[in-house]
């Protein structure tokens, strides 16, 4: 379950933060409370939010996410398919620390392996995928059904995901599917694993190598995915479709899809989260008038009244008339921004008639008293 403590708290370093000084954090913090060399109550419990935190913060997709949304980004069993709950769809409990020490350290520190149990002999989730879908306007703000391209690494259906026929464990490894080094650092005496070269890490050799994939229990296929576009998605939002990625090892579960959206800007509209901005061109009279204007929203068309005395900029506010809020199931509003178009072509008649109207005591604004006080 994700850690209730900011991330960036957890690992003592600002919002603005950079990924190196993110990496250093973590890796003082790592190795002041790794179980193997502090013996403190909590101190294992300390590291594990350590290596949550570093799992988010050095990932850049989730960190968005994560300053984005906060904890409910991470929450165990987020966006489901669908956009409950934030947008990542990531839990803490698949966070493998050991990959993590891999990738900084090497390996597991001070030589003590015995708590190492990252490798592909034990069932590991496949890789998830990320697809980006082009979106029409139309299409995010009332949701659409969609199909998708993708390359994903499979199941062999040849060798049943086998790898081969004559198994025998492998004599390299012993059958473990990684193969332990040890080397002397600067921090102390690092014991490091690294997938075996033999077997590949599935501790097992063949005898008779499936010609179809070559020994990985693997290939790959296009496959096409049909995904529900839920209404009010956004740039850059995201859908998770679960266990439809590519295939596990050892009997461990399928990865998952990441759909990422792309929204084409809309002639008309502007969107602001949820809320829809339209500007209506206005001539001088109608706004100085008032008058009946028909304006086109995202479910019709409407008749408004506009003032007498509008200025430009004014905004008229059409309740629940924006975009449907994906998460909360709420809809947005519609701000109508008054435009007043000033003409540069005037015929003769309309000429004398301003010339007229200029020669009366028309009402003027607050700026335009305070301006002529000063003349």
């Amino acid at each position: 379950m994700a850690s209730s403590q900011n991330y960036y708290e957890v690992l003592g370093v600002s919002k603005t933060a950079t990924d190196a000084e993110i990496k250093s954090a973590f890796r003082k913090l790592a190795k002041k409370y790794h179980p193997d060399i502090n013996k403190e109550p909590g101190a294992e419990q300390k590291f594990k939010e350590i290596g949550e935190a570093y799992a988010v913060l050095s990932d850049p997709d989730k960190r968005k996410k994560y300053d984005q949304f906060g904890h409910e980004a991470y929450t165990q069993g987020a966006a489901q398919g669908g956009f409950g709950g934030g947008f990542g769809g990531f839990s803490a409990d698949d966070i493998d620390l050991s990959s993590i020490f891999d990738d900084l350290f090497g390996g597991s520190i001070f030589g003590n392996s015995s708590r190492r149990t990252s490798g592909r002999t034990r069932p590991t989730k496949g890789r998830d995928s990320l697809v980006k879908v082009d979106l029409t306007f139309e299409e995010a703000v009332f949701g659409c059904k969609k199909t998708i391209n993708i390359d994903l690494d499979t199941e062999c259906e040849s060798c049943s995901g086998k790898g081969g026929t004559g198994e025998t464990t492998c004599s390299t490894c012993g059958g473990r599917g990684r193969v332990v080094t040890q080397q002397r650092t600067m921090f102390g005496v690092f014991q490091s694993e690294s997938t075996c070269p033999d077997c590949n890490g599935k501790g097992k050799t063949y005898k008779n190598v499936c010609k179809d994939c070559g020994g990985s229990g693997h290939v790959v296929k296009n496959k096409e995915i049909e995904i529900t576009v839920p209404e009010g998605v956004d740039n850059g939002h995201q859908l998770r479709i679960s266990g439809k990625g590519a295939a596990g090892f050892n009997g461990g579960p399928n990865g998952d899809i990441y759909i990422e959206f792309r929204v084409k800007d809309h002639p008309l509209f502007e969107r602001k989260d949820n809320d829809i901005y339209l500007d209506v061109p206005l001539t001088i009279t109608e706004a100085v008038l008032g008058c009946k204007k028909e304006v086109p929203t995202l479910s019709g068309t409407v008749v408004l009244t506009i003032d007498s005395g509008s200025q430009p900029g004014d905004q008229l506010r059409l309740r629940g008339k924006g975009v449907k809020d994906p998460v909360r199931n709420k809809k947005g509003d519609m701000y109508v921004v008054l435009d007043v178009v000033i003409p540069t072509k005037l015929d003769r008649k309309q000429k004398d008639l301003f010339k007229e109207l200029s020669k009366t005591d028309l009402e003027v604004g607050s700026a335009f008293k305070n301006y002529k006080k000063y003349l």
